[in-house]
């Protein structure tokens, strides 16, 4: 399993770092956070990609 960083992860969906961080207070995407350091692990991604595939069915 691998842990992104928010730079990451939008760079990953193709979307900007406020629009990550976003996702992130809204609770749409998880995240752990590793002392001060916030990180998204590939699980997080998958999950937050699966819900968007059951919203648009």
């Amino acid at each position: 399993m691998q842990a992104y960083t928010v730079e990451q992860v939008a760079e990953i969906l193709h979307i900007g770092r406020d629009k990550v961080y976003y996702l992130l207070r809204t609770g749409q995407l998880r995240s752990v956070k590793i002392g001060k350091l916030r990180r998204i692990t590939s699980r997080h991604i998958a999950e937050f990609i699966t819900s968007l595939e059951e919203e648009t069915t």
